[in-house]
């Protein structure tokens, strides 16, 4: 594998800690005025998105940093990636809790560039994202007690986030795998980040489209009641109307949410783009620990903090052994097996 080191990797893969961070506990205070409607959120930022990237996209092109030939990349890898996104929403969202669910993708994607990509790992490496994963499961567990983070989860939910993880970690290498095979077809050049994401999130957008009833239904939302509930969201999110629920916050804290988690997504693609799907992946799983730190402090609009056990600090301490582990420099034997 190429080294994973470099300063500009280095610079990315900070901007997408920050980020996956910023991304979590925002999404938290988002739900604070949306508490009641966590479904048209998601339905906003799935289609809300789809016109955001295009438009970035026909600027990118007008610009000439977008050519033709990228646009004309085959689009059956964009459709596929679409699908899995799309059925990772539908498992995750009817697993209907804050589970340890970022650990699984790291494992996956492992498999997945194995099979898909012809990649090969150290055993350092792979005891590295062993490490990671352990290590992510021992912090989000701490919270599994009575009076902690998590209590009450029942073996259910995390066996569909593990589905919609391992759906989400196929989706990461195939989007690797565009860059990769994309490079190859435009003379050295990988394809813009924009054309990714833009038909990608199209797909996906179509596909949930498609899946909006069974969707609604996990949520305990009946087809039809479907347009008074994505009504009274929109009410909410833009705070007027007299809806019997209070909506303070918003529009602020969901705007503030969907900016940053943009910008997220962004950067996180782009990682991908300048290492690995693997590499991101475990990156942004080094937020997790710091997530949950700062959710169980006090903060505007959840005054109420939370409580967490000696486990988490060493679930931290295992999670940052794994990552030094995985990126230590490459001896001259592992770099002729990798």
């Amino acid at each position: 594998m190429p080294m994973s080191s470099s300063p500009a990797v280095v610079v990315a893969s900070a901007a997408v800690v920050a980020l996956a961070v910023a991304n979590r506990v925002l999404y938290k205070l988002a739900l604070v005025p949306l508490k009641s409607y966590p479904f048209f959120l998601a339905q906003l930022t799935t289609f809300g998105y789809v016109g955001v990237y295009f438009s970035i996209l026909y600027v990118r092109y007008r610009a000439g940093v977008v050519t033709r030939d990228m646009l004309a990349l085959p689009k059956i890898r964009f459709a596929v990636i679409g699908l899995l996104e799309a059925l990772g929403v539908a498992a995750g969202m009817s697993a209907g809790a804050m589970l340890p669910g970022p650990a699984i993708p790291i494992l996956s994607q492992l498999i997945f560039s194995v099979l898909l990509l012809g990649k090969t790992y150290s055993l350092r490496q792979i005891i590295g994202c062993l490490l990671v994963t352990s290590g992510v499961i021992l912090a989000v567990a701490s919270g599994a007690n009575d009076g902690h983070l998590l209590s009450g989860v029942k073996l259910i939910w995390p066996l569909l986030m593990v589905i919609s993880s391992a759906f989400q970690a196929g989706a990461s290498i195939l989007k690797e795998s565009v860059f990769v095979d994309g490079a190859k077809r435009l003379k050295g050049k990988r394809p813009d980040i924009f054309v990714v994401n833009s038909f990608g999130s199209g797909f996906q957008a179509l596909f949930v489209f498609l899946l909006l009833p069974l969707l609604s239904n996990l949520r305990g939302i009946k087809l039809a009641e479907l347009s008074g509930h994505l009504n009274g969201g929109a009410e909410c999110f833009l705070n007027v109307g007299e809806s019997p629920i209070d909506c303070g916050g918003a529009p602020f804290l969901p705007l503030l949410f969907i900016f940053i988690n943009m910008a997220f997504n962004i950067s996180l693609l782009n990682l991908v783009k300048m290492s690995s799907a693997v590499v991101a992946s475990l990156t942004a799983t080094s937020a997790v620990p710091i997530s949950i730190y700062i959710l169980s402090l006090p903060l505007p609009y959840i005054p109420q903090g939370a409580e967490l056990s000696a486990s988490f600090i060493l679930g931290g301490m295992v999670l940052l052994t794994g990552l030094i582990l995985y990126n230590l420099p490459q001896s001259s034997k592992e770099s002729k097996t990798d």
